[in-house]
């Protein structure tokens, strides 16, 4: 099998880590040419689950530079190359999550004969809880599952809480266990104190005497176990591979080339994993050696690098990238004001159109910045107008005893000390019992302040004002019947209002008997229509 030149460039640029660096590797690496079941070279996995190829190849010169190795598989009729990476210690792995089920076979190629091997793959159903990855509805605006189940994003951001050490590792998951959240964002390259700072091989004493074109597997290794875990937990993981907030270091500073061959390893290191998505960079307009034009290349060489095809992003700070790019798959956006009110929020999605995350709308906290002081409140605002705006929303805290937001779940995780999350969990709970994939604001342009899908599911959204009645009309549904719920977004309290039998009216749809809803005069008040 010969392997093409873009093959051996993206398995060259990928592979390898500093052969003098790397601590040893957990797994016992298969031997060369073997072809038996074992645990490092599986014959029958799960569709969405992963294949992994361990192979003992050279461990001398820099084999992250040097080596080349990309494996093809075959069977459903598809053919996909998949690059491998150097782990350290003279393994070398591929790692592939089968998009169907049947029969495979797998060659690896390499510039090092001692790497290609062949073999086959049984690929069985996914196991109960394994929905694939997450996908963008086509031509749509939201997210499902790759069976086809609905994915409603209620995600929080921990820039560093997967750099920290194991102890606080573990409350952070555990925290995670019992919350709200179904996806996080994560950094790459740590912005705060953390236990593992060197993600290339050092040099010397200084904060920038690192070696570009030396990776260090350990740090990779580790970062790649909190990944697993968060799987085990059904969240996704926003991997975010730059950010501005370090340039002492200057990890995010690197030239093209050691930048083209570090996303390169990213791809092929934890593509596979059915949870990743991927985020180019937070506040990329804050990383002032690279330009637009910097930024354009490198997703294209992640899109080229990901055979898995996982979602791609990227957050602005002030500057708005443009997310209609045909490598985005969904607008990831900073903005307070957009989170609002549902109809700003709409509009985003009208421009980007694909999805809208709005990741940073600020957060809840009581640092003296002003992006670290909402109130429980406030926060659960943003999430329910983005979501009456047919978009998503994000949650960060900044709260701890010392005000300071290095130390906070924002920057290293660890516990929850706000009051939002539970009302989240009530809002991701009322989105679960709605239609899917989501639902999309309804005929905006004419001011009606709903949201739903025609004829079916309607919202209606008071936030922060009080009434106490409401004049009940929709922009459609006459003719139908709707069982109607007032919603308290705070207080978690759903209470029945009766039946609606909706007739046509001028300005669309009302109950003559009924036309208008009582209401408790408080803040946070949502009306629900559900077709009875």
């Amino acid at each position: 099998m010969e392997i093409t030149r873009r093959t051996v460039l993206t398995g060259a640029a990928i592979l390898g880590a500093a052969a003098a660096i790397g601590a040893p590797n957990p797994a016992t690496a298969a031997t060369p040419g073997a072809q038996g079941e074992s645990a490092n070279n599986p014959k029958t996995v799960e569709r969405w689950g992963m294949h992994e190829i361990v192979l003992r190849g050279p461990d001398k010169g820099n084999p992250y530079v040097d080596v080349a190795l990309a494996a093809v598989y075959q069977g459903a009729g598809q053919t996909i190359t998949v690059p491998g990476f150097y782990d350290g210690d003279g393994t070398f792995r591929v790692r592939f999550s089968p998009p169907q089920t049947g029969e495979w076979t797998w060659a690896v190629d390499s510039n090092q004969p001692a790497l290609r091997q062949t073999g086959r793959l049984t690929v069985v159903e996914p196991s109960a809880g394994n929905h694939g990855p997450v996908l963008v509805v086509p031509n749509g605006y939201h997210f499902v599952y790759a069976d086809g189940s609905p994915y409603r994003q209620i995600g929080t951001t921990s820039y560093s809480w997967a750099l920290q050490s194991d102890e606080k590792c573990e409350v952070t998951l555990d925290t995670l266990s019992t919350s709200p959240f179904n996806k996080i964002r994560m950094l790459v390259f740590p912005n705060v104190p953390a236990e593992a700072t060197d993600p290339f091989v050092r040099t010397g004493p200084g904060l920038k005497d690192w070696d570009p074109t030396r990776i260090d597997p350990a740090y990779f290794r580790r970062y790649e176990s909190r990944i697993q875990r968060l799987l085990e937990l059904g969240i996704q993981a926003d991997v975010v591979l730059y950010q501005p907030y370090d340039t002492a270091r200057g990890y995010s500073d690197m030239a093209r080339e050691h930048d083209e061959r570090y996303v390169r390893y990213i791809a092929a290191r934890f593509g596979a994993y059915r949870n990743v998505w991927w985020s180019m960079a937070n506040e990329y307009d804050g990383i002032k050696t690279k330009k637009l034009d910097d930024w354009d290349h490198l997703f294209q060489v992640l899109q080229s690098a990901d055979p898995h095809n996982r979602l791609r992003s990227i957050h602005n700070k002030n500057i708005y990238y443009d997310h209609r790019k045909p490598w985005i798959t969904h607008a990831s956006i900073q903005s307070a004001g957009a989170a609002l009110d549902g109809l700003r929020a709409h509009f985003h999605r009208q421009f980007a159109l694909k999805p809208v995350i709005f990741d940073e709308v600020a957060y809840e906290g009581n640092i003296s910045e002003r992006w670290g002081q909402l109130s429980g409140e406030q926060m659960t605002h943003r999430f329910w107008n983005t979501f009456v705006g047919g978009t998503y929303c994000g949650h960060g805290e900044t709260l701890n005893p010392e005000q300071k937001p290095s130390i906070s779940w924002l920057g290293q995780g660890g516990t929850l000390n706000g009051n939002s999350a539970p009302r989240l969990a009530f809002l991701k709970q009322v989105m679960e019992d709605g239609p899917a994939p989501g639902i999309n604001a309804l005929q905006p342009d004419w001011d009606y302040d709903i949201a739903g899908v025609d004829n079916q599911y309607y919202v209606k959204y008071f936030g922060e004002d009080t009434p106490t009645e409401w004049e009940a009309i929709l922009p459609s549904g006459a003719g139908r019947s709707y069982k109607v719920d007032i919603i308290d977004t705070w207080n978690m309290t759903v209470t029945p209002a009766g039946v609606f039998n909706m007739a046509k009216v001028p300005r669309g749809a009302q109950d003559p008997a009924r036309p208008s809803i009582g209401l408790p005069g408080k803040q946070w008040i949502a009306v629900r229509f559900t077709q009875a």
